[in-house]
């Protein structure tokens, strides 16, 4: 017997309403938000994820007190009934039923329900991230954070890139002597795989071989990180996307960059227009503002590192770290820059050779590389970038100024060997750009059930 489940498939609260005319029937599933009962009449609304609106439905006053109990919030539940015309003024239509139209599919216990009728901070969420799900502000960080994946998505393969799924473990690190988790498992001489393997903290060195034989490419995976971090911007697992592209130059990644930026901002803020209000209302004031301004067409500006210490040391302000030629850019420096000096995004390109990755293109000075970051308002640095190095004897003459054992490398090497072409990339830190959308200030607070030095709960 064959059953066609599409069809009998329920409909999200969000269709439900947005579909909903008078007199209609409707069958509306979901959680308790809130409840209210009187002598007269008992408003219950429901929500499922769907939406930042709730779907109400109304009892008569003759509804058994039992079945009232048993509608608190938390509890699971099915109703079915008539759509009629609201004369509250917050919804155009609430459901009409009776006590027989409705089924508790799970009960609550509202006495022990640990989301309360009242503001919970973000640090309380954190320790029942399982139910954390259920509140509006995180209702709306998942549903942008499914929105923002969908975006990125559709932006490469609207463009010919082709998704490639690099490995977790890796036995080379991207970054080159970077803090990586050592994966050991089994008995025999070498671990499980023979030789030392880590979890990846990049697909970059693995995609870079597709962008050989497929010319535009991308990874969108986790990555791991084992820096003993706790600021708000880190995490021990996070995600990257990383498109990298054959025939390219700095000039072209970008290009891209920009283009990038721009579009899955202006899609996201188009496919949740709610949930982006919801945000500027209560996390960030003048959020919509700021991300429209991105959209509006207007290029990024652009600097050298070089330039960019001239503006830090020409500003006067008073740093925690110091400024100047030859030192590292932080992000109290990179946000002055994207805050307060160009008021939006802005690329800085041409590091010094001595802070950027082994694999970055040597520029014609050989002082510096043809790489980037985009460092944004709120965040700091939310892209890095490159052109790759294409030369051999470069390329291996940089991982031996960094004392590096070129061995593992070997097939990396290899790609310079056989058709060699100019090709670069970056690399986005999906929950950083998760953080510039919403204005949540901790990265904890965009991921499901974060991993951070000493918590690994859930």
């Amino acid at each position: 017997m064959s059953t066609n489940l599409g069809a009998s498939r329920r409909q999200t609260i969000a269709q439900l309403l947005d579909s909903a005319q008078g007199g209609n029937p409707v069958q509306a599933t979901g959680w308790v938000k809130t409840s209210r009962f009187s002598k007269n009449v008992s408003f219950v609304h429901l929500f499922d994820g769907s939406t930042t609106r709730t779907v109400q439905f109304v009892l008569p006053s003759d509804t058994d007190d039992a079945l009232k109990k048993r509608l608190g919030v938390g509890a699971a539940v099915r109703v079915t009934g008539t759509w009629v015309e609201s004369p509250g003024g917050k919804q155009d239509f609430e459901i009409s039923a009776t006590a027989e139209d409705v089924e508790v599919l799970g009960d609550s216990d509202p006495s022990t329900y640990p989301l309360q009728k009242k503001r919970h901070s973000l640090e309380h969420l954190r320790t029942i991230a399982h139910l954390r799900g259920r509140t509006n502000t995180f209702q709306s960080v998942f549903r942008v954070r499914n929105a923002l994946s969908w975006q990125i998505h559709q932006f490469f393969q609207d463009r010919g890139f082709l998704w490639i799924h690099t490995p977790i473990i890796a036995s080379s690190d991207c970054e080159g002597a970077g803090e990586i988790f050592d994966v050991t498992a089994g008995n025999d001489e070498g671990g499980f795989f023979g030789k030392p393997t880590f979890l990846t903290v990049s697909g970059q060195l693995e995609v870079e071989c597709f962008s050989q034989a497929y010319t535009d490419v991308y990874t969108f995976g986790p990555t791991f990180r084992a820096e003993n971090s706790n600021t708000t911007r880190h995490a021990s697992e996070f995600w990257m996307i990383e498109p990298e592209m054959a025939f390219a130059s700095l000039d072209d990644v970008i290009a891209l960059a920009e283009d990038f930026i721009r579009t899955i901002t202006k899609g996201v803020m188009e496919q949740c227009p709610e949930d982006m209000e919801f945000f500027d209302k209560r996390i960030q004031k003048g959020l919509i503002e700021s991300l429209t301004k991105v959209c509006d067409g207007t290029p990024f500006a652009r600097i050298t590192y070089a330039q960019a210490q001239d503006l830090l040391v020409a500003s006067g302000r008073k740093f925690e770290h110091p400024v100047g030629h030859g030192k590292h850019l932080q992000s109290e420096h990179e946000r002055y820059l994207a805050e307060e000096h160009f008021e939006g995004p802005v690329f800085i390109t041409n590091y010094p050779i001595d802070q950027k990755a082994f694999y970055m293109r040597v520029a014609d000075d050989n002082e510096t590389m043809e790489a980037v970051d985009l460092v944004v308002p709120r965040i700091g640095e939310i892209i890095g970038g490159s052109a790759r190095e294409e030369r051999l004897d470069v390329l291996v003459q940089q991982m031996e100024n960094r004392g590096m054992d070129a061995a593992p490398y070997w097939w990396y090497t290899d790609l310079r060997r056989w058709g060699s072409v100019p090709h670069g990339g970056f690399g986005l830190g999906f929950e950083r750009m998760l953080m510039w959308l919403t204005g949540m200030q901790n990265i904890r607070d965009v991921v499901a059930f974060p991993r951070t030095p000493g918590n690994a709960e859930f």
